[in-house]
């Protein structure tokens, strides 16, 4: 199975290209924070593709900064610079979308709503903390609380 999920923040703002046949995909980079040994923070680098209408709302809603996760199968690719050195690129094909960050705000920093992306809803801001969903025993959780 490959399925993966990354949390981040958009590096730049989404591209949308059409092609003939009326089908569009949404690219954009997603980077990812992790730890390194000496404690400092290091980052990964993610090329994110939506297509069709997961992909317009992407490209309407988000923004260089907005905060995001992303589920869906990954690749890799290899590539060879113009100083002949190789590298590599991890690209995932989105199932999956969520918007963490609020309307407005532009840092991608606090994740106070989500916006669900799938292709099977349509888009619509909902704040978590003011609709907990009492239902599931689940309680609204202060993002001030959390380990990372």
């Amino acid at each position: 199975m490959n399925k993966t999920i990354i949390i981040g923040n958009l590096t730049a703002d989404p591209q949308v290209r059409s092609f003939t046949d009326g089908e569009s995909v949404c690219n954009f980079r997603v980077a990812v924070n992790r730890p390194s040994k000496d404690g400092s923070k290091e980052a990964d680098f993610f090329n994110v593709s939506a297509w069709g209408r997961l992909g317009e709302n992407c490209a309407k809603f988000l923004s260089k900064g907005k905060k995001v996760c992303v589920t869906g199968p990954v690749s890799a690719r290899a590539f060879t610079r113009q100083d002949q050195s190789v590298g590599a690129s991890l690209e995932i094909n989105a199932r999956e979308v969520e918007f963490l960050s609020a309307r407005g705000e532009d840092d991608g920093s606090s994740g106070g709503a989500y916006v669900p992306a799938q292709e099977a809803r349509q888009a619509e801001v909902t704040t978590a903390a003011a609709v907990p969903d009492v239902s599931s025993g689940m309680q609204p959780v202060d993002v001030d609380d959390l380990p990372f």
